[in-house]
């Protein structure tokens, strides 16, 4: 199946909301299941919360930091990043225009460790 990008992109931003101000700057393009596939392409301030479920993001373009759980991870195109379901996370000082794939996945509080 075919996910078109461009056409996700030029929804954004949704309408702001009391927890996005700024608009929201994510919208599902896919689900099967479990597993849910956001386009994020976030603008001024990530005011993101923990996520019930493991989620790996994608940088389409663009770079910054990710601060997840005290620790600043830099990141640009081209990478992948991970944080596990409940983990306390957000994006700083990224460039505008940063683009992202954002798959959620699995059940309420992640996957555990075997």
């Amino acid at each position: 199946m075919k996910i078109p990008f461009n056409e996700n992109l030029s929804k954004l931003p949704l309408p702001a909301t009391d927890k996005w101000p700024e608009g929201v700057w994510d919208i599902e393009a896919f689900r099967h299941g479990s597993m849910s596939l956001i386009l994020f392409a976030p603008e001024g301030n990530d005011y993101q919360t923990p996520h019930s479920q493991d989620e790996l993001y994608f940088v389409i373009e663009g770079s910054g930091i990710l601060e997840r759980e005290g620790t600043e991870i830099p990141f640009k195109q081209g990478d992948a990043l991970f944080v596990r379901a409940g983990e306390q996370h957000r994006f700083s000082q990224f460039e505008k225009g940063l683009k992202m794939w954002a798959v959620f996945w699995g059940t309420e509080g992640g996957e555990k460790n075997v």
